[in-house]
């Protein structure tokens, strides 16, 4: 028999053994799992599946905007002619008023007395002149007499003519005075509304001070720039239609007034506003330092809703032909470029840059590619490049049911 210490040592190594077969067959059974399991893997990226779509060129109006300062057909700065104080302010701030219609009265004491004294003066030299005429006709009749010698005659005549000019004098002073005086009372130049009125009654202005501005917002023009090379893009088409250069300003003056009703205005607020605008001209020059040139629209204003001044945005439908539309989660963006996945004719993945012209709804809009191409539509992100793939074909109904294409 085997004693106390024998049968512990012999139950000890028995139990090793056993530990160690189960070690061992732990470590056979994940290096077997995990061979099952990188095969999966690898299967299951062999046959990943992935929606596609067809590219095919698309003509499209896309809006475009722009930053417009919007401006009254007409603002005047109303301001003195004349030295004197403010007597009497016939209007209020915001009120709507008249051509003609009296604003202000200045102090006009100092101007009448210079009316009245001219008045005077041309009284004056009126009776000068009756006398010298009546001088005239009496040495006339003394020559033909023999009692007189014409070198008298003479002399009266050149006085009669002295006090002619007299009148001409006096009465040039007169319409002066009348003219002086006519500027203190300050009127509206046109039908307009009243804005700020700085001076109150009794106030010393002088010639050329402020008193009010007059603002006729009837109509608003929206004053706003595009680039050089929309300018161009603009014009070439233009020659493109057989324009010549005498015909040009006119050409384009058409075109322009063709466009009127797809232009259109949003408020600061984002509301876009009811009327519609009509595009009248544009500048002769670019402007320095930005190379852009100013376009003018034309708004109807009849509520008065624009106010001189304003801010807000243009916007514009352009039309665009043989573009191609990418949704934006099919792409992925490193610095400046944008990248899709296409799918060749052997199912494989391939990367592909693109540059956006700009975006339209939820699409990148690019000239960059070739009708067929087939696009990954999602899952991009579990993809590289010379994988195979299983497509999964979407139909264009599906992809652009967003944007009225007319499909």
């Amino acid at each position: 028999m085997l004693n106390k210490n024998q049968w512990f040592r012999s139950s000890f190594l028995e139990y090793r053994t056993v530990i160690t077969m189960l070690y061992l067959a732990g470590i056979v059974f994940t290096t077997v799992s995990c061979s099952e399991g990188n095969g999966k893997n690898k299967k299951n990226a062999e046959i990943l599946e992935v929606p596609v779509f067809t590219l095919s060129p698309k003509s499209i109006e896309v809006p475009q905007t722009y930053v417009c300062d919007l401006q009254a057909i007409q603002f005047v700065e109303v301001r003195s002619k004349v030295e004197g104080f403010v007597e009497k302010i016939y209007v209020d701030e915001g009120q709507s008023v008249k051509k003609g219609q009296p604003l202000f009265q200045l102090s006009s004491a100092e101007y009448n007395e210079l009316v009245n004294s001219a008045k005077a003066k041309l009284m004056q030299a009126k009776a000068e002149e009756k006398s010298a005429t009546l001088e005239v006709e009496r040495l006339k009749v003394l020559v033909d007499k023999k009692i007189y010698s014409q070198s008298e005659l003479e002399l009266a005549q050149s006085k009669k003519d002295m006090a002619q000019s007299s009148i001409l004098e006096a009465e040039s002073m007169l319409k002066n005075a009348q003219v002086g005086l006519s500027y203190t009372t300050v009127k509206a130049p046109f039908d307009g509304i009243v804005d700020r009125i700085p001076y109150k009654t009794g106030s010393l202005v002088k010639s050329g001070d402020l008193l009010t501005n007059i603002t006729d917002i009837s109509e608003i023009f929206a004053y706003y720039r595009i680039t050089e090379n929309e300018y161009l893009e603009f014009m070439r088409g233009e020659l493109d239609k057989g324009s010549d250069n005498e015909q040009m300003n006119q050409q384009v003056k058409e075109t322009l007034q063709k466009e009127q009703e797809e232009i259109s205005l949003i408020m600061s607020d984002g509301v876009v506003y009811p009327y519609k605008g009509k595009l009248e001209t544009m500048e002769a020059d670019f402007e320095q330092g930005t190379g852009s040139i100013a376009l003018r629209v034309r708004f109807p204003n009849p509520d008065q809703l624009i106010k001189h001044g304003a801010s807000g945005k243009v916007q514009m439908k352009s039309m665009l032909n043989d573009v191609f539309l990418i949704p934006q989660k099919s792409t992925f963006e490193i610095q400046e470029y944008n990248y899709v996945y296409l799918v060749d004719s052997e199912n494989k993945v391939n990367v592909r840059s693109f540059r956006p012209m700009g975006r339209h709804g939820l699409f990148y809009i690019a000239q960059d590619f070739k009708p067929n191409d087939k696009v990954v539509l999602e899952g991009i992100q579990l993809l590289k490049d010379d994988v195979t793939v299983k497509t999964n074909p979407v139909g264009e109904d599906e992809i652009y049911k967003s944007l009225d294409l007319n499909l």
